[in-house]
């Protein structure tokens, strides 16, 4: 295996700035031979301020950031086609506004589609807590008449309406409200004796 020396070192470029200029190429655009020194120039004038807007659009400094470099990179690629390089900083603020709606966007998107927490469970205290209240319910209600626990369940276990209950029972709406009345009362008296 031969290795071949380089032909200069002077014709050689050292940097990677200089290779992309010295091939007139970046990516499949044409580099204007002044657009580094134009961007450059633009970019430690302008940075800031471009990264100040962006950021009371965004609301964060990190991504204002991003955005300013991004919209830089973008106009550093497009230089070759700027019509008028004297509106490149009104070209950049348009880009770094358009690009910080564009995240607004985004990220309206990922909380709208983000998965909802799962609600917040109770203790274990609280849950025996429950059992024993629903048991001494469950337990009261089997001490009423039929009619009225039928019409207790329907109404507040099954959250049906009067007239579905009448339905259902096949009675009068005036006959569940008499039932479900004396059947709270009922209930709730049992329920006092027990506590």
């Amino acid at each position: 295996m031969t290795i071949r020396e380089p032909r200069s070192k002077a014709a050689r470029p050292t940097d990677v700035t200089e290779t992309l200029v010295a091939e007139n190429v970046i990516g499949s655009i044409a580099a204007v031979p002044d657009s580094d020194e134009a961007v450059c120039t633009l970019y430690t004038t302008n940075y800031q301020s471009l990264v100040r807007l962006s950021a009371i659009l965004v609301r964060d400094a990190g991504t204002a950031e991003e955005v300013v470099q991004d919209a830089f990179v973008a106009m550093h690629g497009a230089w070759g086609r700027l019509r008028d390089t004297d509106k490149a900083l009104s070209y950049l603020r348009q880009s770094v506004v358009n690009r910080s709606r564009s995240v607004l966007r985004h990220r309206a998107v990922v909380d709208k589609y983000a998965p909802k927490p799962a609600p917040d469970a109770p203790s274990a205290e609280q849950g025996a807590i429950t059992q024993l209240e629903r048991s001494a319910v469950v337990a009261a209600l089997r001490t009423l008449p039929t009619r009225q626990r039928e019409a207790l369940v329907l109404r507040y276990y099954a959250d049906l309406s009067e007239a579905q209950i009448a339905s259902t029972m096949g009675i009068s709406r005036g006959a569940v409200k008499s039932h479900t009345a004396r059947g709270m009362s009922a209930l709730r008296t049992v329920l006092e004796q027990e506590s």
